[in-house]
């Protein structure tokens, strides 16, 4: 299902894979690729979902992490509109509740972005914090990693994003 271009990435992609829900779908390419950047500036990795690829630029330590996270955004489409609904339900609770924090770097700056208007209307920086939530949180929840400075959100948080996860993605296949 994986191609790795460096063969350095597999044994981590691997024990990272066996802590996840058994996957289906197409191959994925994964690969290195120095001086990766988005139109913010240098990022640690990009998953090309249409071209079935990712590319990672970080360092070993940040790999397991950022794996996760990249799979997690081909499973994130695939996931299909009531598994999303309900995501953003619970996200939503966390906003109205003001709980502060994040898992991850790429959902925080955008959960900072957010303007009143944006939850209501479902708007396109509404819907990418979403996105970031979820992958930032399957980052957490399969990286292996029980701490990092970009895990700031409250445990109670934590327990009901790891609740949903277990309730909605544990039952059988995750098709990327």
């Amino acid at each position: 299902m994986f191609t790795f271009e460096d063969v350095r990435h597999r044994a981590a992609a691997l024990r990272i894979l066996r802590r996840m829900p058994p996957l289906s779908g197409a191959g994925i390419r994964i690969q290195r690729a120095s001086g990766l950047r988005d139109r913010r500036g240098p990022v640690h990795a990009g998953a090309f979902v249409r071209e079935r690829r990712i590319a990672f630029d970080c360092a070993p330590g940040e790999f397991p992490r950022i794996f996760a996270h990249e799979i997690a955004h081909f499973i994130w489409p695939r996931l299909g509109n009531p598994k999303r609904r309900l995501w953003e339900s619970m996200l939503r609770r966390e906003l109205r509740a003001r709980v502060p924090g994040e898992l991850g770097w790429s959902a925080q700056w955008r959960k900072a972005a957010l303007a009143p208007h944006d939850m209501a209307g479902r708007t396109r920086r509404w819907r990418e914090y979403c996105c970031e939530a979820f992958c930032d949180t399957a980052a957490w929840m399969w990286s292996g990693m029980a701490r990092h400075r970009e895990f700031t959100l409250p445990s109670t948080a934590r327990r009901k994003r790891r609740f949903w996860f277990r309730l909605n993605l544990d039952s059988g296949h995750l098709s990327i």
